[in-house]
């Protein structure tokens, strides 16, 4: 697969262009061949795959690091507030640093930053380290994914790319989904620091490829960063995912989650504003452009749609089924196992379908297929089947790779390709988001119904199964709107693109 084209840019956006200053035409670099293309796609994608599963690695192991430490459920359930606040904060501030610095700078910079963390939390001597540990593994991890997405764009064939992307889908749905079956093998035979233990040496081997295979020519620009757009950016998004994160205790204690919306949401209108003004002088930190194409809106609505739906799901399934059918971890990891199987095995298919046919034939089926496995798993009751568990999260996975294939090549296909950073910046923070708010919907619901009914003198069995079942009508609800979205994505007019080059 030869270097032929980098990017795209549709004539739809010239306007758009127009309205910020002339940018250079960056040069184009030598063709790369099939070996170092895949090296390079390969070392980011094996990269981000690791960092993604251990953003879900710690739920099954959270009671043991409690039990070691001697901490609450709420001082421990920091290890994935702070991780997920710092995606949110550093993850807008990409689409800057990719223009900023090279590809392969970056990328040793987010590997030797999450090794670093990974190492810590081998060695953590209390809880304080281990929660720093997250936040360092969190800063590597938030650059990794908007990276893994530009420059797949910007290095594949347009007509290969839906197969990479159908692979890169992988990374962002399977990584989730299998992190608890992983966490609960190890926790059950060795301790939860061997989790850390196994990534250690990955990581090393990684950023080892990574050396070897980025070798690619970058017309990075050195821009002045505006210092008040990343304080407002960190005050922004890290505001609104910890309100978001913290959002279940509203009824107890509604004092912090809702002053932190007011300052996330206002932060978030001065950002917005800040940013419009800086984009027509180029000085923007986070360029909002890409917004005006109705694919790449619709596109970033769904994969909040998608992923708040997968970390809901995958966040309450162990915990009723668990707690209400005295299912082991390891019995309930082995049943999440076929369904992110089933993702590996249908992602670089329904890619190829995406290439000859665009997007539709991939999303529509994949938002019905999102939509029946989440409105399925409101019929499981204590008696259900484990059978029956299983081929619903497998359907639910099939409809997920389809939309996350389809979603992850068309968002950014008809945005301009010096946008791409940028682009990729915004989908990711939608990302993770939808995957804050889903989460909260699907544990707050659950556990609100389940305590009500259990003070109104109910078992315990029947209020989880209860609040399980409408927590998974709200996902209906939600995966069903997808559905109503997914017909409205269009393919880009190949016959507008034009050839051009620009990694970093």
């Amino acid at each position: 697969m030869a270097q032929s084209a980098e990017g795209t840019t549709s004539t739809h956006s010239a306007p758009a262009a127009q309205a910020s200053p002339a940018r250079p035409a960056p040069p184009a670099p030598p063709a790369l061949s099939t070996k170092q293309l895949t090296g390079i796609i390969g070392a980011l994608a094996l990269g981000a795959f690791l960092m993604i599963l251990n953003e879900t690695v710690l739920t099954v192991a959270l009671p043991s690091i409690m039990a070691d430490f001697g901490v609450t459920a709420e001082a421990g359930q920091w290890l994935t507030t702070g991780f997920l606040l710092t995606m949110a904060v550093v993850i807008p501030l990409t689409g800057y640093l990719i223009q900023r610095f090279t590809l392969r700078t970056l990328f040793v910079f987010a590997l030797c930053s999450f090794l670093v963390g990974v190492v810590l939390a081998i060695v953590a001597p209390s809880f304080s380290v281990l929660l720093i540990s997250r936040i360092i593994q969190a800063i590597g991890t938030a650059i990794v994914l908007p990276l893994l997405m530009s420059t797949t764009l910007s290095l594949v064939p347009a007509q290969h790319r839906g197969m990479v992307m159908g692979l890169n889908s992988i990374v962002i749905a399977v990584g989730p989904a299998i992190g608890p079956t992983v966490s609960g093998i190890i926790v059950n035979s060795l301790s939860w620091r061997w989790i850390f233990g196994v990534m250690a040496p990955l990581a090393a081997v990684i950023l080892v490829l990574g050396i070897v295979f980025i070798k690619v020519p970058s017309a990075n620009r050195r821009l002045p960063v505006d210092v008040f757009s990343v304080i407002l950016s960190a005050f922004a998004f890290g505001g609104l995912v910890y309100a978001i994160s913290t959002f279940g205790s509203v009824l107890d204690s509604p004092t912090v989650p809702l002053v932190s919306l007011v300052i996330g949401l206002a932060a978030l209108a001065l950002f917005i504003t800040r940013q419009v003004h800086l984009t027509r002088i180029g000085r923007e930190l986070l360029n909002l452009q890409p917004f005006a194409n109705r694919t790449f809106t619709l596109s970033v609505a769904m994969i909040m749609i998608a992923m708040g739906t997968l970390l809901g799901t995958v966040v309450i399934l162990p915990i009723f089924l668990q707690n209400g059918s005295g299912l082991s971890t390891m019995t309930i990891g082995m049943m999440l196992l076929p369904g992110g199987l089933i993702q590996i095995a249908v992602g670089p298919i329904f890619g190829r379908v995406f290439d000859r046919h665009g997007p539709r034939p991939v999303l529509i089926p994949g938002a019905l297929m999102l939509a029946l496995g989440q409105w399925l798993f409101t019929t499981i009751d204590p008696g259900t089947a484990l059978g029956l568990i299983v081929a619903f999260h497998t359907i639910f996975c099939i409809g997920l790779a389809m939309l996350m294939t389809g979603l992850l090549s068309a968002a950014l296909s008809d945005v301009p390709h010096h946008l791409y950073g940028h682009g990729s910046a915004i989908f990711n923070t939608g990302q993770q988001l939808g995957g804050a708010i889903g989460t909260t919907i699907f544990v707050t619901v659950m556990s609100a119904v389940a305590a009500a009914e259990t003070t109104g003198g109910s078992e315990l069995v029947d209020g989880l199964f209860h609040g399980a079942r409408i927590a998974f009508i709200v996902g209906g609800i939600l995966a069903t709107s997808a559905v109503v979205c997914a017909p409205f994505i269009k393919a880009p007019k190949r016959a507008d693109v034009v050839v051009s080059h620009d990694v970093g």
